[in-house]
């Protein structure tokens, strides 16, 4: 095994679970993969297909992504092909006879076509292997469930010797077992990695203007590969049209565009010719880019695995990212109106429903590590290399400070005694208004400027009441209730206890920035790839990778990921042998791209390199 992944992948050694995976693959069982983003689990079906051991099956819901996995898997020496509505009749034809004459041995397949009729009847012999990658789409608890799925299970029993393999990067117990359920898998070796992504840095912070908020973020990253999402098509047009007045490289992408312009926008960030993409939450992306160094949610996702999954995008080479959720309770309240709007959701799927949206807020408000927050989530344990934490989200490094036990309670109790004093008659802001003294001419007809709680907090400011307010609604001590067409903010029952002394909690605010932090910030981005002295080599050999990846109509990701050019530019490789031995170096592109690589190493211009080809 590990000849072939040193000939096909330049790798010398296996990264967690891979090897188990391949093994129980070749062995003929069943297996359940649960791999991290950029855990490597292509490499776990990929590998049975490079042994020439049988056909390999992939399943896969993303179509989008199909033809740049076929043109990494190709570039990689494997024998792969895909079948999927996009394609045109001689790419289809050239598949089809590709799968007749045996030659194929990975095969890209969407669920659609998988039950069109007559792919098996096309294929010469039996899959040995059956991939369905992003198999939490499979779960009703998972992320998007879509009722055909079920039927995979259909074409799994066709052929009882052909192995299952069930790959996802995120699943609670709950939705693991609900995959093998699904799916049949058949005693399967369940092969569930660490969730937790050290290199990715995780803020959370309360929404406030959300453009200034995002800019900042991308000013921290300029002329980086970043996504935005956010809730609605309105919402991703304005922060994409915002970021284009900012002189930023950016396009929309929603379900209502033409798909034509959701084509361009797409193509233009994978092939690196966009920085930034902004994206509804409900729309899937099939995004493989590698070196997506930011990700931002400009509004709460639906549940703590669409975080993961889609703040997962984010450096996906392993180097640093950071991943930015901006949050506000109106968020989580949408989100449940949308989710009830049809009037039909089953009494167990209500209840998921609530967990979830109370698990993303207690995430997103909560004054806790961040690393640590999302691996317990998924039932593991989060161990900091030190007593000062992770020292990679917002928590540990100070940006979000947690008040002492006794100045939270005091705190929540101001906050819940003027939402009381409301009598539930009032929105959000109006609270707000009300303990931070600000008199407008309804509170003065409404003669609230007298009560007690009138400016009460008037030194904490509006953002941090803002804040809490979210915070002690996702911890239950307030509620957002619908009258109308007018969100209102009331006390419950857990909120009185709590001014009773009954019950704790925990509340957390923004701490101020240092002085000439978003300095040191946009410094370390360049540090974190490769030293000063080596920065122009890196940026000529990115250069020759774009020109390359241009001619032959390639994802420069597909070309080298940016881990292999740092890796060339701080060992400085001078001959065939040497480029060989670098991590991300296979045998097949040592001879497609070693020469032009090693002649701009050596002083050529890439220009003058990218032209042979």
């Amino acid at each position: 095994m590990e000849k072939f992944l040193r000939k096909h992948w330049g790798y010398d050694s296996f990264r967690p679970l891979q090897r188990e995976a391949v093994e129980t693959a070749l062995s003929g069982r069943d297996a359940l993969v649960v791999m991290p983003t950029g855990g490597g689990k292509s490499i776990c079906y990929q590998l049975p297909a490079a042994m020439e051991r049988g056909l390999v099956l992939v399943i896969s819901p993303l179509i989008a992504l199909m033809d740049d996995q076929v043109a990494a898997a190709r570039e990689a020496g494997l024998a792969a092909d895909a079948l999927h509505s996009n394609l045109d009749a001689a790419r289809r034809r050239s598949a089809y006879r590709n799968l007749a004459e045996g030659k194929t041995r990975l095969l890209y397949v969407s669920p659609e076509r998988l039950f069109a009729g007559d792919l098996f009847e096309s294929v010469a012999g039996k899959p040995m292997l059956f991939a369905l990658d992003e198999a939490h789409c499979v779960s009703h608890w998972g992320h998007e469930f879509r009722p055909e799925y079920r039927r995979l299970r259909e074409v799994l029993e066709r052929f009882p010797d052909a192995a299952r393999m069930a790959l996802t990067a995120t699943a609670t117990m709950a939705v693991q077992d609900d995959i093998c359920a699904q799916l049949g898998l058949r005693e399967p070796a369940r092969l569930v990695g660490h969730p937790d992504r050290a290199n990715l840095v995780y803020r959370a912070f309360a929404r406030r203007d959300q453009l200034a908020q995002i800019s900042a973020v991308v000013r921290r990253h300029g002329g980086e590969g970043g996504i935005v999402y956010a809730q609605t098509r309105k919402d991703v047009e304005r922060i994409a049209a915002g970021l284009q007045r900012a002189g930023v490289s950016c396009a929309a992408y929603h379900a209502g565009l033409p798909a034509d312009e959701r084509r361009r926008a797409q193509e233009g960030f994978v092939n690196e010719r966009l920085d930034v993409i902004a994206a509804t939450i409900a729309f899937g992306m099939g995004i493989d880019r590698s070196n997506v160094r930011f990700v931002i949610h400009a509004n709460t996702p639906r549940s703590v695995e669409h975080y993961q999954q889609e703040s997962g995008r984010a450096g996906r080479d392993g180097l640093p990212a950071e991943c930015v959720l901006l949050f506000a309770a109106s968020d989580l309240v949408m989100h449940r109106k949308l989710a009830l709007l049809d009037g039909n959701i089953a009494p167990e799927r209500r209840l998921v429903l609530d967990r979830q949206l109370r698990d993303i807020g207690r995430y997103a408000v909560a004054p806790v590590c961040r690393h640590r927050l999302l691996t317990e989530h998924f039932g593991a344990r989060y161990e900091p290399n030190g007593a000062e934490g992770c020292k990679a989200c917002d928590v540990c490094l100070g940006e979000t400070k947690s008040l002492e036990p006794a100045e939270a309670v005091l705190t929540a109790k101001k906050v819940l005694s003027a939402a009381w004093r409301a009598e539930g008659r009032f929105g959000k802001e109006y609270v707000v208004n009300l303990l931070f003294g600000h008199l407008d001419e309804r509170m003065g007809r409404n003669g609230d400027d007298k009560l007690k709680v009138f400016a009460l907090l008037k030194d904490a400011g509006k953002d941090a009441i803002r804040s809490w307010i979210d915070q002690l609604t996702v911890q239950g001590f307030l509620e957002i209730t619908e009258d109308g067409d007018y969100p209102l903010l009331r006390i419950t029952e857990a909120g009185r206890a709590l001014c009773r002394d009954e019950g704790t909690v925990r509340l957390g605010v923004p701490a101020a920035p240092a002085a000439g932090k978003k300095k040191a910030k946009a410094s370390a981005k360049n540090a974190a790839l490769v030293s000063p002295e080596d920065r122009e080599l890196f940026e000529r050999l990115r250069e020759l990778r774009r020109l390359i990846s241009a001619k032959l109509a390639l994802p420069p990701y597909v070309v080298f990921h940016d881990t292999v050019l740092v890796e060339m530019s701080v060992n400085k490789p001078r001959a065939p042998q040497e480029l060989l031995e670098l991590k991300g170096v296979g045998e097949q592109k040592l001879a497609r791209y070693g020469a032009a690589f090693l002649k701009v190493i050596a002083g050529a211009p890439p220009e003058d390199e990218a032209g042979l080809f």
